[in-house]
C-alpha cells in the first residue's frame, strides 16, 4: 500500500485541450445528438477541469493533452447541465496505463482480516484523488453500457454529500423518497436477476451494492439510454431530473434523421 500512495501523490500537471483528440473524442456514440450549443459547452467545461485537476501518470505511463483531453470529455458530460462546482472539493487524477491492483485489508463477516489483491480499473476516493486505468478510459464510450470515466466521476457525485450510497444531493424539486422508491425496487430487482445467472445488458456489477449500482446506472444513462429506460424506467425518469438530461431523446432525435 505505500509504494501504491507513493505512486497515487507523485507529482502531476494541469493540461491544455487537445484539439484532435476532442473532435475524435465527440464523435463517439455516447455524444451523439448533443446540439452544437450543448457541445460549446461540453467543451468549456472539458476545458475548465483540464486547468483545474491535476492529471498524474504512474506505473510508467504520461499523461499527454491528448488522453486529458478524452477522459475531460467523458467527465463532462454528467454536469453538462449541473454546473463544474458539483466537481469542486478535490484536485487530483490518476492514470495508470492498465488495471491496477492496490493491497487492501479487508474483514470477513466473522472479524478476520485478509490481505487481497484486486485488479480496478478505476477508483475515486473521498477527499482524494479520482484514479483511472487508460486502457479502459480507451473502451469508454462506445454506446455499449461501459464509461469508466463516467462510473468514476458518478461516485464523486454520490460523495458530494458524505456517505457513498446511491443517493447524491438532490436538485431542488426531486424528493429522497422518490428516488430512494425507484431505486431500491431497481436494485432488488437487479440483485435477482444476477442471483438467478440471468444475463443482462447492464454490467452485473451494479449488483454490488447501492453505491456501485448508481454509478454503473449513471454510466448506461449515457452510454444505452433506450436500454436502461426499457428495463427501470422510473430509474431513468429520476437521473433525467438529476442530470437534467435526456440522453434518449437525443438518441431519438437522432434516429428520426432522414438518411442520404
Amino acid at each position: 500500500m505505500a509504494g501504491f500512495l507513493r505512486a497515487l501523490f507523485s507529482g502531476g500537471q494541469s493540461l491544455q485541450l487537445d484539439r484532435t483528440a476532442w473532435t475524435d473524442t465527440l464523435a463517439l456514440p455516447v455524444f451523439d445528438g448533443l446540439s452544437t450549443e450543448a457541445a460549446e459547452r461540453l467543451e468549456q467545461l472539458a476545458r475548465q477541469l483540464l486547468a483545474d485537476k491535476t492529471f498524474t501518470g504512474v506505473a510508467g505511463n504520461e499523461v499527454d493533452p491528448a488522453m486529458a483531453t478524452v477522459i475531460a470529455a467523458f467527465a463532462a458530460l454528467p454536469v453538462l447541465n449541473l454546473g463544474y462546482d458539483w466537481y469542486k472539493g478535490w484536485n487530483e487524477i490518476v492514470v495508470y496505463p492498465a488495471e491496477f491492483v492496490p493491497e487492501r485489508d479487508v474483514t470477513d463477516e466473522y472479524g478476520v482480516v485478509h490481505r487481497v489483491r484486486q485488479p480496478l480499473s478505476g477508483e475515486a476516493w473521498a477527499g482524494g484523488p479520482l484514479v483511472l486505468s487508460w486502457d479502459d478510459v480507451q473502451h469508454s464510450g462506445g454506446g455499449e453500457g461501459y464509461n469508466v470515466v463516467i462510473h468514476e466521476f458518478a461516485h464523486k457525485l454520490d460523495m458530494k454529500n458524505g456517505a457513498v450510497d446511491g443517493l447524491p444531493p438532490l436538485p431542488a424539486g426531486m424528493a429522497v423518497a422518490d428516488w430512494a422508491a425507484a431505486f431500491e425496487v431497481a436494485y432488488a430487482d437487479f440483485c435477482r436477476r444476477v442471483d438467478c445467472g440471468e444475463e443482462t445488458a447492464i454490467d452485473p456489477y451494479a449488483s454490488e451494492s447501492p453505491a456501485e449500482f448508481f454509478a454503473v446506472l449513471t454510466e448506461a444513462f449515457f452510454e444505452m439510454p433506450d436500454v436502461l429506460a426499457d428495463d427501470y424506467p422510473t430509474v431513468y425518469g429520476q437521473l433525467k431530473r438529476f442530470f437534467k438530461q435526456d440522453p434518449l431523446a437525443r438518441l431519438e432525435r437522432l434516429n428520426d434523421l432522414p438518411t442520404a
